[in-house]
């Protein structure tokens, strides 16, 4: 690579190689002043100096470090700046930047790995929270069964911002709604009454907690609830029958809103 002394020039093509900027750059800044070439061949060509390329280099070390053109400029021309104030108030910027990208790479793996695991809880934790008959296996099966599904998909980006006190308050809630059928159950609540299409529809909102449900996804769910043995034993465990009152409330209350269960699908 050529040298730039006083007496021979630089091109323009031979400084931005060297400085690797663009050709456009060195002619904005030559248009706005702030890094003008001193010297032109006969045809008018710029041609930059030892001068005129060590201003450059700094321009690129100042422009790398985050100042803007306009700082720049103030800097190289105005004997009288403070240099190295604008360089430790940059470095105090550039260290908040970097913080702020800390932060969204922890952010990003903790959203990468609850796509993978689901749940980002130690087993002793999840044993704590969801009680000694959890199986901490079951966010394993739950991604193999359902990790290219939209819902697993929301389930893993809720997931990815909670900890164990935010899981606990979902696991309290999912708690007092199982509690709440039961009792309605045995106090003779009919499905398609108002108490039961209220309990219906609350059960739908903690649903939420792990992934948005709408009314005929709700019906899936609660033929499901009927008929899988691992839901039926846990709300038949709540209460006998309970996994068919469940399902005839949900039924019902998706007829009060137009949907007829019998043709309802996942969506």
């Amino acid at each position: 690579m050529p040298e730039a002394t006083d007496a021979q020039g630089l091109t323009v093509g031979q400084v931005a190689a060297r400085l690797d900027v663009t050709v456009r750059a060195l002619h904005h800044w030559d248009e706005t002043g702030l890094a003008r070439p001193s010297m032109r061949t006969a045809a008018g060509y710029r041609l930059y100096t030892a001068s005129d390329v060590e201003r450059l280099h700094r321009i690129v070390v100042y422009r790398e470090l985050g100042l803007g053109l306009d700082r720049i400029g103030a800097v190289l021309d105005d004997a009288a700046a403070d240099v190295l104030g604008a360089l430790r108030a940059q470095r105090t910027q550039v260290a908040e930047r970097i913080d702020r990208l800390q932060r969204l790479s922890a952010g990003l793996d903790r959203m990468i790995d609850a796509h993978e695991r689901g749940l980002l809880l130690t087993g002793e934790q999840q044993a704590a929270i969801f009680g000694p008959q959890w199986d901490p296996s079951g966010p394993a099966e739950a991604r193999r069964r359902y990790g290219d599904t939209a819902q697993w998909r929301q389930y893993a980006e809720l997931s990815a911002g909670r900890g164990p006190e935010e899981w606990q308050a979902v696991a309290d809630a999912v708690a007092d709604v199982d509690r709440a059928l039961g009792e309605a159950m045995d106090a003779g609540v009919t499905p398609g009454s108002p108490e039961a299409n209220r309990l219906v529809e609350r059960h739908r909102a903690v649903f939420g907690s792990y992934f948005p449900l709408t009314r005929q996804m709700q019906i899936c769910l609660g033929r499901r609830y009927e008929a899988d043995p691992g839901f039926a034993a846990h709300y038949d465990g709540i209460r006998v029958g309970l996994a068919t009152w469940f399902r005839r409330a949900i039924d019902a209350n998706a007829h009060a809103h137009g949907i007829d269960p019998d043709t309802a699908t996942w969506q």
